[in-house]
């Protein structure tokens, strides 16, 4: 996943649901700088976790799923990139969707929208003016999982 973000794209990184960290260490070993990456995560327990994990990345504890109400303290800020850890099928299509719209608002022109899915197929329709492409199969990964990167065209 963090292999699709260009650390020569200026501008900060977005990651949602970071959880653990696992994919937050790969983008810093992408070479994106801490003080670049902003994350997202819902769970307080996780947020404290990330501080500690991972000193100078921003930390917002707070719903991707309201990225307006979310962000509220970045204002029109636009993102060179936005990974999402986020399970989105687990979540009806309706707020799939909302997500998706959600942060290409904050997306600079043809920044990477990553998500990685379980499922077979992509997990959001791209929405009107954006193509998705897979990026990867990840067989190491139990279960194995699909990369899909979103741009517009």
């Amino acid at each position: 996943m963090a292999a699709q973000l260009d650390p020569d794209r200026p501008g900060s990184m977005l990651e949602l649901g970071p959880g653990t960290g696992t994919i937050t260490r790969q983008i810093l070993a992408r070479g994106i700088a801490p003080e670049r990456l902003v994350v997202v995560e819902h769970d307080p327990e996780f947020a404290k976790l990330m501080a500690k994990r991972f000193p100078g990345i921003h930390i917002i504890q707070g719903d991707a799923f309201d990225l307006n109400r979310t962000l509220n303290g970045a204002g029109s800020e636009t993102f060179a990139g936005i990974i999402s850890g986020i399970p989105l099928l687990n979540h009806p299509l309706a707020s799939r969707r909302a997500l998706i719209e959600g942060c290409f608002a904050r997306l600079k022109p043809y920044a990477p929208f990553i998500q990685f899915s379980y499922g077979l197929m992509k997990p959001v329709p791209p929405p009107s003016g954006v193509r998705v492409s897979l990026a990867a199969f990840v067989w190491l990964n139990f279960p194995p999982a699909h990369v899909w990167v979103y741009r517009q065209k």
